[in-house]
């Protein structure tokens, strides 16, 4: 219990001093006349003033409160490296009973992990969140056991009291990682792409400029070896075999000795895409859509295009000379023999047999189809004739068969009901087919291969597609599809329909009709499947460490199954349903965690120095002792580290006690003020 003097004043202090000056006049005015009873006026005037100012005699009744002291566990996956979990434990153990045997002392622990998505080990964050809940006066000392790899060192601000760090590292820890750099999200297809790989020992390695072995494998498949020098950057070429995304491995075997072989692959996920794409555009006899055509390839930049239209026929005589029919001779021959297979997609617009191509172009065209080609056909009334490019070699590979009948009708395009699967015209009309323009005209045809997508008239055949040997083909049966570009009835989807069309025959893997993929974020996979069958089964996952496991799929839309997978490690993940496969990465290779992985006390070191503290390998230096240091006093030395005590306390009680109760103010006044009047009085 404790005592002091407080003052409670009735009247603002300024008018007490205001008061005591006119008293104080009053007492020198006595004096200066002579009066004997000047210093009883004076007592008089100190009792009334002290009686204002409210004095008053408070006493505490207190309870001392415990000192606390902080100790951060590191639990992140760093420390699970070597032996450092049980010298953290044993550790803990020994503080928690130091602690526990000294008087008036808590101990609150707390315990970290990896934090999330990847973003290490965040020791301050959960340091600060932990005093946030204590008073700062009773913080008496902070303890960390951990590697001292931590990543919100700069998060630890104005500690209350010092802080220590016992790191669990040894002095013969040596570890490998393998380092990728320049590693870019996309990387045009045919064009080789540079990534510098670096192979580095951290800590005490055994040998300096080693020799490692370097594994390269792609989705996959089986790696390639190489040999590298250890700590030189090599810069790596590379070329993604196909479009969409790629997964490359880099692994680097583990070496004896090393702490951990986490931080020896690197994953690298590049998208391939096509820098452009090459475009002959064969037309035929000129019509309202045919600009239509050469306006949408060339408003795409990406786009090389090149244009052959027939507007003189060989049977036309109208005397014009041969040679001043063009600038130059169009090089047929060039296109269609020697350079064909530099065209990435080849249309024939309303084009009909002339005399122009020869059968044994267009039979190099159908063997371009077969070795991996792309070829559309815009069929017109042409193509129901005599003349009908279908009656050429390109009949082989051409998906369906003109009747020889044009019907000339109006007629509202629809996707069938495997369109409604198929990832061409899939959900092309979310507001429903009626929304879209009718077209006037259709060749009727009937599909000999392939996949009826869109109907026309009396759901006669309108888009038929087919795969022919490693190639692809579409047949388009209207010669319409302008009146969508124009706007008329409304329009319709043509820009979106064409480009689909066309990626689907450059064989792009979003555009497969079957297959499988996944779409990451960070360990979490959303597994798609699209098939044109009815169902499908569950997906075989294979997890980085081997394990197999069944993840049912569930049906989204017509042809698209999904299923959501939280993947318990990070790495390489393979999918696999029927006959389709692919492979995925979760996570980075290398978490955070692995990136350094030789324990430090540099990155805590700031916030060690501030209030004095010290840093300690447990490996050879053992648990220090605890003692008792004053404020501002080192607080670490050897064998030793220290804690302040706070001499915090709990105000239980509080009693105030007047020193000039009413009665008595009124009783000494009015003493010393008759005693002044009758020493006056009597003179």
């Amino acid at each position: 219990m404790t005592g002091t003097v407080i003052f409670d004043p009735l009247l603002p202090w300024a008018v007490l001093a205001v008061l005591a000056a006119v008293a104080a006049a009053g007492v020198g005015l006595a004096l200066w006349r002579g009066l004997t009873g000047w210093a009883l006026r004076a007592l008089a005037a100190l009792v009334v003033l002290g009686a204002l100012a409210g004095p008053g005699w408070q006493t505490e009744d207190r309870a001392a409160l415990s000192d606390i002291v902080l100790m951060a566990v590191d639990g992140s996956s760093s420390q699970r490296l070597g032996d450092r979990a049980a010298l953290t434990e044993d550790a803990a153990a020994r503080v928690e009973a130091a602690i526990a045997a000294r008087p008036n002392t808590e101990l609150r622990r707390i315990e970290l992990g990896d934090g999330e998505d990847d973003s290490g080990t965040l020791l301050m964050t959960a340091i600060n969140e932990a005093l946030a809940e204590e008073p700062r006066g009773r913080i008496a000392g902070i303890v960390a056991l951990s590697d001292g790899r931590v990543h919100d060192a700069g998060l630890a601000g104005d500690l209350p009291a010092p802080f220590h760090l016992l790191h669990t590292g040894r002095d013969t820890d040596w570890d490998r990682r393998l380092v990728v750099q320049n590693a870019p999200a996309f990387a045009i297809l045919g064009e080789p792409v540079t990534l510098s790989i670096r192979i580095e020992d951290m800590g005490a390695a055994p040998e300096e400029n080693a020799m490692a072995a370097l594994d390269i494998s792609v989705d996959g498949g089986e790696p390639q070896r190489f040999d590298l020098r250890v700590g030189r950057t090599v810069d790596l070429p590379l070329e993604l075999p196909h479009g969409g995304r790629n997964v490359i491995q880099f692994s680097v075997p583990e070496a004896e000795g090393e702490l951990t072989d986490r931080n020896n692959t690197a994953l690298v996920q590049i998208n391939g895409v096509r820098d452009r794409l090459r475009v002959l555009l064969v037309s035929g006899e000129p019509h309202a859509g045919g600009r239509t055509w050469r306006n949408l390839l060339k408003s795409d930049s990406s786009v090389d295009l090149v244009h052959f239209t027939i507007l003189r026929p060989p049977e036309k005589q109208d005397g014009v000379p041969v040679a001043e029919l063009s600038l130059i001779a169009f090089p047929t021959r060039e296109l269609f023999l020697d350079k064909i297979e530099d065209f990435d997609l080849i249309i024939f617009d309303r084009y009909k047999r002339r005399g122009i191509l020869p059968s044994l172009y267009l039979d190099n065209v159908r063997n371009y189809v077969e070795t991996g080609g792309a070829v559309l056909i815009a069929a017109g009334p042409d193509f129901a004739s005599a003349d009908s490019i279908y009656r050429s070699p390109l009949s082989q590979v051409v998906p369906a068969a003109p009747t020889a009948r044009v019907i000339e009708q109006g007629y509202t395009p629809a996707v069938t009901d495997i369109g409604q699967r198929h990832p061409v015209t899939a959900g092309l009309a979310p507001g429903g087919e009626g929304d879209w323009g009718r077209w006037m005209r259709q060749i009727e045809v009937e599909p000999q291969a392939g996949h009826v997508v869109m109907s026309g008239v009396e759901d006669k055949p309108l888009l038929v597609l087919n795969r022919v040997g490693e190639g692809r083909i579409a047949l388009l049966a209207s010669d319409q599809a302008w009146l969508w570009d124009r706007g008329f009835e409304g329009g319709g989807p043509q820009l979106e329909l064409l480009r689909r069309l066309a990626h689907w025959m450059m064989k792009e893997p979003e555009l497969e009709e079957e297959a499988i993929w996944a779409e990451p974020t960070g360990q979490t996979m959303r597994i798609i499947r699209r098939t044109l069958g009815d169902s499908v089964g569950d997906v075989t996952v294979t997890t980085p460490s081997g394990e197999e496991v069944q993840v049912p799929l569930q049906e989204v839309r017509p042809g698209q199954y999904e299923a959501i997978y939280q993947g318990p490690e990070i790495g390489l993940y393979r999918l696999r349903e029927g006959e389709e496969e692919a492979v995925i990465g979760l996570g980075p290779a290398a978490p955070r965690e692995f990136v350094q992985t030789i324990a430090t006390d540099t990155v805590l070191r700031p916030a060690i120095d501030a209030r004095r503290g010290g840093a300690v390998a447990l490996a050879s230096d053992g648990v220090p002792q605890i003692r008792a240091v004053r404020e501002g006093r080192p607080a670490a030395g050897r064998g030793w580290i220290g804690i302040t005590p706070r001499e915090a306390y709990q105000t239980l009680d509080v009693t105030k006690v007047p020193l000039l109760p009413e009665w008595l103010v009124l009783l000494l006044a009015s003493a010393l003020i008759v005693g002044a009047w009758l020493r006056e009085g009597r003179r």
